[in-house]
């Protein structure tokens, strides 16, 4: 056996296809029709083989295919090995006499929704020069658009474990493995001889693993004076879906030998519009070939499509290679010609169909102002730094006319509204975004600026401006005019308003209204205003302005200090803040600070003092290209503060005492470090590594760092401690500290079924946390003897179903051992000898 992988296909939610293939030595009598398959679930299946193909260089490409259902959710590590490896392998001690073996790990999870393993293009094997450097891909890609990441492992041998004495090849200069690209590097060989090399290939699904192969390759290193071919540098793409990429390859030889080029990755294996790489022009030493790929809108996904590119040359000795890759992400198109239609308080945004029917919606995006943005060739969507706010999605691909109305509340007047829209195919990736589009709403409405709080006091004010309409057309609307004005209480969003005010003019020019009595102690309070045309007989509403509201603080109290937090629901923009302050001595407000964000920290108090702020916001207004000044009160506010600071978490250590059934804790004490008034400990536990923690305890002092804990069942458990201080602040989590449960089951190498009641029963010693085994004990002709699954095994030397000794000699067992670990019911293997001595006067040995 030289070389071999497997990967696995989902064919319903929990059956899927497995594909094993392997790489043998044509002129090895040794052959495997079918191979065992351990699945990782308990069970074991034989994998017939479907296709042998002879390659060069001496090799069988075997194939094997087999269905499998499992019994539900969960981690399978599936294993398949063989007897045995190539005589001589360089990195490998003994290699002829190491099993064969490679592990694939699947994770089955519903909520992760269909889950393939990647597919891997290029064979693991290769051939490989000494002086040279040696470039090899897997060519892998994910059906399911996953991400792939690699990384070199150690070659492995029965039941999976690590070779023992297993070496990387040696190295002029460096061995390695680009974990991005799958690049492998060996830079370069130093000695002749066939070398094995395993990589794993991870697969990775928004930032968490779902799965892994081990790919066993072997290298061919042989000596020649062949120099290898060399490819042009290559450049990645990002092309929009619809595009034709056309890319001319060149590839060199500096001995002018003859060079093939070849093209492997998922372009050239899809099944819609596949990609091709076409010899163009050859010559001594060189060659030209041209990638070619019409992509279309079902190639849009998130991930970029990997394409490797292969030199060889056709040296009589050893053929040598270059390998080199580029990426090419292909993204869907932009919404075409986005427009927009406003009226005095809302703006329509429309635009083209997209041309790709696996669209299926939109998302539409606003920003104040425009930015001229440009999007990048390489990125979809909208960037979230551009200061673009997610404001609708759609839910169909025909569906292209969206009303910003701003959920019902009305746009604001004198605002520039600047739109684009994505997007969004099938398998949830949105392509580029349209172009910006922008507008304002239509002039000739009141504009407010002010709603200032002048005074604070159960029966205070609130002072209410606005700005003189512009632009109003007076033919329909030529007087005279009436205000309204409505106030909603306790509410900055106006979800209650009550009329509280009106007038009459016929010049328009009285702008403003003082709320009086009002209780401005509570807070806030809403406005809305409106301008009819109170002609007699012609009486329609002109415009009503969006709501807005007296402007308010909250206090964040913590350890001796307030954070002074300015809340408003307004259409003007502050760009200053005046902070005052009353404290316990002082009658007045006074001046502390002034801030250019919305936020002030007010430090150096007195914990458990009240102090009272109120600020003046200095703002500013554009309505049709004038800036209008707003300068407002905000409401008082009041805090006290008090520490709300947590402690930091102690240190935490775990240590088990199989004997005595009990695991100790002990951690550090914060006040020694981060912290100055710890006074006592909570207890965190759970029985499995990724269980929720239970609060089990809590100690009575910040002097108390450890804690004895006797959990039931099973030692294995993982702990986390947490520090509270004097005012109940309780801090994060320690670092999760777990242990295992003791390996305690083991077996004697003999006993003497004499029948003189001394050690004539094959039982294990004292053990624990063992559920069930898998006993089977073997004559050394290979005969099945004794079978149970009692953990007690309970074996009186009698052939199984019989009442008659076995013969005195050596027998071997295979026992696996179901224990109750932190992950869960494991299966450890046991492999070993057991010496029967049945004579009556045979001398009990000792029991090791």
């Amino acid at each position: 056996m030289r070389a071999g992988e497997i990967t696995l296909s989902q064919i319903g939610d929990f059956t899927y296809e497995i594909l094993i293939q392997t790489f043998t030595y044509t002129m090895s009598s040794a052959d495997n029709p079918e191979l065992e398959v351990e699945w990782g679930d308990g069970t074991i299946s034989l994998a017939p083989r479907i296709s042998k193909v002879t390659l060069p260089n001496f090799y069988f490409w075997n194939q094997y295919k087999l269905l499998h259902t499992f019994p539900g959710p969960g981690t399978y590590p599936i294993l398949v090995q063989v007897h045995n490896r190539n005589l001589g392998v360089m990195n490998i001690p003994n290699s002829v006499n190491v099993m064969f073996s490679i592990t694939t790990t699947l994770v089955i999870n519903p909520s992760i929704g269909t889950n393939n393993t990647p597919i891997l293009l290029n064979p693991p094997i290769d051939m490989a020069a000494v002086g040279q450097v040696f470039v090899h891909n897997p060519a892998a890609y994910d059906p399911d658009g996953d991400s792939i990441s690699y990384k070199l492992t150690v070659c492995t041998e029965e039941n999976g474990e690590p070779i023992k004495g297993y070496t990387l090849p040696m190295a002029s200069d460096t061995l390695y493995i680009n974990p991005i690209t799958g690049d492998l590097v060996w830079d370069s060989p130093m000695n002749t001889g066939k070398y094995n090399i395993a990589i794993k290939i991870e697969e990775w699904r928004k930032g968490v693993m779902i799965g892994s192969i081990l790919r066993d390759m072997q290298i061919a290193v042989d000596s020649t004076d062949n120099r290898p071919p060399a490819n042009m540098p290559l450049r990645d793409f990002c092309i929009e879906a619809g595009q034709l990429l056309e890319y001319d390859i060149l590839s060199t030889d500096p001995d002018s030998d003859r060079v093939v080029q070849f093209a492997i990755g998922l372009p050239m294996s899809l099944e819609e519009s596949p990609a091709t790489f076409d010899s163009i022009v050859t010559g001594r030493g060189f060659s030209v070939s041209r990638f070619s790929w019409q992509t279309t809108c079902n190639h849009v996904r998130l991930q970029p499509y990997n394409v490797i590119i292969k030199a060889e040359d056709d040296n009589p000795g050893v053929k040598l290679v270059d390998i080199s890759n580029f990426n090419i992400k292909v993204l869907g198109p932009a919404p075409k010609n986005p427009r927009t239609r406003a009226s005095a308080n809302s703006i329509e945004v429309n635009w083209d169909p997209c041309e790709c029917r696996n669209v299926v919606g939109y998302k539409i995006y606003r920003k104040v102002g425009s930015i001229n943005y440009q999007p990048d060739s390489c990125l979809g969507g909208v960037p979230a730094d551009l200061g673009y706010e997610l404001i609708g999605t759609l839910g169909s691909g025909t569906e292209t006319i969206f009303l910003d109305n701003n959920d019902g509340e009305g746009l604001q007047q004198g605002i520039e509204y600047c739109y684009m829209i994505v997007a969004l195919y099938a398998n949830g990736v949105p392509g580029y975004p349209s172009e910006e589009v922008c507008d304002v709403l239509i002039p000739g409405t009141p504009v407010v600026l002010q709603a200032s709080v002048t005074n604070v006091d159960p029966a205070g004010s609130v002072f209410i401006s606005w700005a003189k309409p512009r632009g109003l057309d007076t033919i329909p609307a030529n007087g005279p005019y009436e205000y309204i004005l409505y106030r909603s209480d306790l509410d900055a969003w106006g979800n209650n308003l009550q009329r509280i005010f009106s007038f009459t003019t016929s010049d328009l020019n009285d702008t403003t209204c003082l709320d009086t009595p009002l209780n401005t102690v509570d807070f806030p309070y809403s406005y809305k205003l409106e301008l009819y045309n109170d002609e007699p007989g012609n009486r329609f509403l002109i415009g009503q302005q969006e709501v807005v509201s007296t402007t308010w603080l909250e206090i964040d109290e913590t350890d001796n200090a307030n954070v002074v937090r300015v809340r408003k629901n307004t259409p003007w923009v502050n760009n200053e803040y005046i902070i005052y302050r009353k404290g316990p001595d002082s009658q007045d407000f006074d001046s502390i600070g002034i801030s250019g964000a919305s936020s002030y920290l007010d430090d150096g108090l007195q914990n458990g003092v009240e102090y009272c702020y109120q600020v003046k916001t200095m703002g500013w207004r554009s309505v049709s290209d004038i800036n209008y000044a707003s300068i407002n009160l905000t409401h008082a506010a009041c805090g006290t503060p008090l520490d709300t600071i947590p402690p930091c978490p102690p240190d935490l250590t775990v240590e088990s005492f199989c004997d005595s059934s009990y695991n100790l804790l002990t951690w550090t004490n914060p006040n020694h470090s981060c912290a100055d008034d710890v006074v006592k400990y909570h207890i965190y536990y759970t029985n499995m590594l990724n269980g929720n923690l239970t609060l089990i305890d809590s100690t009575l002092s910040a002097e108390d760092t450890s804690y004895i804990h006797f959990p039931l069942g099973s030692l294995a458990a993982c702990y986390a401690v947490t520090a509270v201080d004097s005012f109940n602040n309780e801090s994060n989590f320690s670092v999760l500290a777990c242990v295992d449960n003791c390996i305690d089951y083991f077996l004697p190498n003999v006993f003497t079924p004499n029948g003189d009641g001394i050690n004539d029963i094959f039982r294990p010693n004292a053990y624990s946390f063992v559920e069930r085994v898998d006993m089977k004990i073997y004559s050394r002709w290979g005969m099945l003897v004794y079978q149970t699954e009692d953990p007690d095994i309970n074996w009186d030397g009698k052939l199984m179903n019989t009442d008659r000794l076995v013969s005195p000699g050596v027998y071997y067992y295979v026992c696996d051992v179901y224990e109750q670990r932190l992950t869960g019911l494991e299966v450890r293997n046991m492999v070993g000898f057991v010496y029967v001595f049945t004579e009556a006067d045979v001398v009990t040995p000792v029991i090791k």
